[in-house]
């Protein structure tokens, strides 16, 4: 499936973010919220073909959130709250010209979001693939 496979990709990738630490030149920061960027857009669109090819009727409107909801409620993610907030820093990566709220969004990334993406590919492996 190759929206697994992007996401398996764009999460390998996103590990690099542990190799770097603070302070962040403006080319590190950049990129450190592109990969985060890249790898939940990725996980939102294999979610989204997963459940439809389960069967899951609102997965077809393709919105990101709609999609999140409809994961938690058939158990696929396990932290909805976790999931909008990751949205939510998705929709703040068009301000991360602002030095602040990039490093909000990577600090949030080594906190929560690379374990959050793990645990969902985990997930996909058990019990969705």
């Amino acid at each position: 499936m190759k929206k697994y496979e992007n996401f398996c990709a764009a999460l390998a990738n996103m590990e690099e973010i542990y190799h770097y630490q603070e302070p962040y030149d403006n080319v590190v920061l950049t990129g450190l919220v592109g990969l985060y960027e890249i790898c939940f857009e990725q996980a939102w669109k294999v979610m989204k073909e997963i459940l439809t090819q389960h069967g899951y009727e609102q997965s077809a409107t393709g919105s990101p959130k709609t999609i999140l909801k409809t994961a938690y409620k058939a158990g696929m993610i396990k932290d909805e709250t976790l999931w909008i907030r990751a949205l939510q820093a998705r929709n703040n990566v068009v301000h991360s010209y602002n030095r602040e709220i990039a490093l909000e969004i990577v600090k949030q990334v080594k906190a929560d979001f690379y374990d959050m993406f793990c645990v969902l590919k985990k997930e996909l492996e058990r019990s969705w693939l």
